[in-house]
């Protein structure tokens, strides 16, 4: 006696499966659009489905194709989009072994052979249907030869056939198909819209499953409604008649939405210790640090379209309890330190997601996020200073001179930027000047440099710059001390250019004396001693003690406002008064 076979599982993904078209989950403008088009009979020669996975382009080809050959319980019925499901054609197509409807996976017939014997076929009659569909699947597969082979049949097929592509990369698909195709973009679903979907099949399986679960399910399917059901299923599994939202953050590695809001509110803070608490306990229970800056970027996100759009809809299903902290955190905290929150973020997942360690390196990132909290941004330091009469101490041990030191720079602007301090590149070189070009007269050796560099003489002005110690300048010779470094021939080469573009023979000559410092030399002499002047002007201290860890990244010469034309015209010119029998014209 043999036991009896254990009914086979069918997963929820198969089981509710759309069978007609109005059960389609958030795809209201297919939905309405087909509708109209079945009831007057427009109905199109080609379809295209687009859109991310699990939301319904495999599931609507196949409506599609029963919609077109369903002929009802009494075998009179004409096309409909509400197919009967119990006749002949409608059964045959739902079990995929309909002769007349055939679904090609066009990942695996890519070749132009496969694609013309297919089109072979089509010039046949149906054999039992009232008319042929061809379903491709993930038609951007295809190769070059099998789409152009497609396109003629695809352009005037014959009245018995209907083409429904279905793509995930539309952008690969040719546009000559496009332009062929009535195309329908199929968009995520929104994951309230989900939630509730999945609330319905939760019931009609007898499970009890909390709100915030399926929210949770909802938020990690990112809109498709194949891989919710996929997650509920597991999530089923796993709580078998109760379904909690531990159970499922467990399950999916997710970090409490109301731990993380406390996570944020603590770097926020400043408080280093309660952050690095937070993300330990989180950690612990299952949550993964990358997971984790993921949810800490979109709850940032979300704060920033509270702060900018404060009756901006909702989309991320969350509780009324996260809802009201969320706008109360959005309203406490400055749109700059949102934006810097975002940048500093972003960097940091994509370290986190390299890191050897997730966990350490995640931690390294919010202990960063933590200390910047609380630096003011930028524009209000300087607007503090200026509206200051006298600039703050700096907060540092070293004393503050008693009195200014003497600038060599007229006026000097003093930019503090987080970030090392660099040598200044060298200049770019000038577009080549077109054949023909006037000659110049040179006054002094720094001229000659920057001609250099504007007739396109990289090396040449990279010698002179760099390694050339001048010992004698005057028109039409030049002596000068070259380092080793320096072109052997530079003192021939030299001489040819400078009669190229002064008109005039030069005397080019390399000596022995020890000549002047590089230009490099001397402008790295200047540089330090400009920069030493701003480090001790009290305004720039003050702005270096308001960020610690910053420095100087560049000292600027500013020039003086010009002096108003029309009050020096009007003091030089003095208006009289004509006298008595004048004529004032």
């Amino acid at each position: 006696m043999t036991e009896a076979n254990p009914p086979v599982y069918r997963v929820l993904a198969r089981k509710y499966r759309p069978q007609v078209l109005s059960e389609l989950v958030g795809q209201d403008v297919l939905v309405r659009t087909l509708n109209n088009a079945f009831a007057s009979g427009r109905v199109a020669h080609a379809f295209l489905l687009t859109g991310v996975r699990g939301t319904g382009k495999t599931t609507t080809a196949r409506i599609i194709a029963r919609a077109l050959n369903c002929i009802g319980p009494d075998g009179k019925g004409g096309p409909t989009l509400t197919p009967c499901g119990v006749c002949d054609p409608c059964r045959a197509i739902a079990d995929g072994r309909h002769v007349d409807v055939l679904e090609i996976d066009a990942a695996s017939h890519t070749k132009v052979d496969e694609m013309r014997a297919l089109l072979d076929g089509i010039r046949y009659a149906p054999v039992s249907a009232r008319s042929k569909v061809y379903v491709l699947d993930e038609v951007h597969m295809l190769s070059t030869a099998s789409f152009n082979a497609l396109l003629k049949t695809l352009e005037e097929p014959p009245p018995h056939v209907t083409f429904v592509f279905a793509t995930t990369e539309v952008r690969k698909v040719p546009l000559t198909v496009l332009s062929r195709c009535q195309r329908f973009d199929l968009r995520r679903v929104e994951p309230a819209v989900l939630a509730a979907h999945l609330g319905a099949i939760a019931a009609k399986e007898n499970v009890a499953i909390e709100d915030a679960a399926l929210q949770a399910i909802a938020r990690a399917a990112e809109g498709s409604v194949r891989d919710s059901l996929s997650l509920l299923d597991q999530a089923m599994a796993l709580g078998q008649d109760k379904v909690t939202e531990a159970a499922v953050q467990e399950m999916l590695g997710l970090a409490d939405r109301g731990r993380t809001l406390d996570l944020l509110v603590a770097l926020f803070s400043g408080d280093v210790p309660a952050a690095l608490g937070i993300v330990r306990d989180l950690y612990n229970v299952g949550a993964d640090p990358v997971l984790l800056l993921q949810d800490l970027l979109e709850l940032v996100h979300w704060l920033t379209r509270q702060k900018a759009v404060p009756n901006a809809a909702d989309t991320g299903a969350r509780t009324k309890t996260e809802h009201e902290r969320g706008v109360a955190l959005s309203q406490s905290l400055a749109m700059p330190v949102l934006a810097r929150a975002w940048q500093m973020l972003l960097k940091g997942l994509e370290e986190a997601q390299i890191a050897p360690d997730p966990l350490t390196a995640a931690e390294m990132i919010l202990v960063r996020l933590a200390y910047v909290a609380d630096l003011p941004p930028p524009a209000e330091v300087v607007e503090r200073l200026n509206a200051s009469d006298t600039p703050p101490r700096p907060r540092s041990a070293a004393p503050a001179p008693a009195a200014p030191p003497p600038r060599a720079l007229a006026a000097a602007e003093a930019v503090a930027v987080a970030a090392p301090l660099r040598a200044e590149p060298a200049p770019l070189f000038a577009a080549e000047p077109p054949s023909g070009a006037p000659t110049v007269a040179l006054s002094d050796y720094r001229a000659l440099v920057a001609l250099a560099g504007e007739r396109r003489e990289p090396r040449v002005y990279a010698d002179l710059y760099n390694f050339v110690h001048l010992v004698r300048f005057e028109p039409g010779r030049l002596e000068f001390r070259a380092d080793a470094r320096a072109a052997r021939d530079l003192s021939n080469r030299l001489s040819g250019l400078l009669a190229t573009w002064t008109g005039r023979p030069w005397v080019v000559a390399v000596s022995n004396e020890a000549g002047a410092p590089t230009l490099r030399e001397q402008d790295d002499t200047t540089r330090t001693t400009a920069f030493a002047e701003a480090e001790a002007d009290p305004t720039v201290q003050a702005v270096l003690a308001e960020f610690p860890g910053a420095k100087i990244r560049e000292v600027r010469t500013v020039a003086p406002p010009p002096a108003p034309i029309a009050d020096a015209a009007a003091e030089a010119v003095p208006v009289t008064e004509p006298e008595p029998g004048e004529s004032e014209e």
